[in-house]
């Protein structure tokens, strides 16, 4: 069976435009669908965050309901990535303050392009992808939250970036679904989805790639 290593933010706001921080964190759905698909599927799985800090779990994802337990983060800086078979980013905004400038998320990220390890990310997780050599990222085909949605949650006018936005201008291959509708893409062992809904086929993509 694989070892996963879930990278997650270790941010508790997005700082907007204006220099307010906007709470946040991860997306309970991001993490709890596919954590729960590639663990009943037998795969183990680590958490790795900046620092080695305890996820914060964005309330506005919870719909009322519990958070999802996390397994104890280790330090994202001392991971080293020939310990696990796959990667996966789950999103929330948290990734747009930390995970899109974090240098040791970037050499991970890096190492499973260049090697062909699989590596999936979903949402805002897809910010993750920015710091990377453009090169590794230049032509490939993405998807990740779109300027549409953005606008449709109210922040993309608050916002100091939009994620498609920096996509497009790092030379991905950018497209999007329809607004809220499950959408991935699978540019060879690079998978990304779209928004949370997304989530259950980015993990199910995942399972593919490590069954390949």
């Amino acid at each position: 069976m694989a070892k996963i290593l879930f990278v997650m933010s270790g941010a508790d706001h997005w700082t907007l435009n204006d220099g307010s921080k906007h709470p946040t964190g991860y997306w309970a759905e991001e993490f709890a669908v596919p954590f729960e698909k590639v663990t009943a599927a037998g795969h183990s799985v680590e958490v790795a965050t900046p620092g080695g800090v305890a996820p914060t779990v964005d309330k506005a994802s919870l719909d009322g309901g519990d958070a999802p337990v996390v397994p104890p983060a280790i330090d994202l800086a001392g991971v080293n990535l020939d310990g696990y078979d796959a990667v996966f980013y789950p999103g929330g905004h948290g990734p747009m303050e930390d995970l899109a400038v974090d240098a040791a998320s970037a050499k991970l990220v890096d190492r499973a392009l260049t090697d062909g390890k699989p590596l999936a990310l979903v949402c805002h997780g897809v910010a993750a992808l920015l710091p990377a050599t453009p090169e590794l990222i230049d032509g490939r085909r993405v998807t990740a939250f779109s300027n549409e949605e953005e606008t449709a949650a109210g922040l993309a006018a608050k916002a100091p970036w939009l994620l498609e936005d920096r996509l497009v201008a790092l030379g991905a291959d950018y497209a999007a679904g329809p607004a809220w509708q499950s959408h991935v893409i699978a540019d060879g062992t690079l998978i990304t989805g779209q928004n949370p809904g997304s989530s259950a086929a980015v993990a199910d993509e995942l399972l593919l790639a490590l069954r390949a």
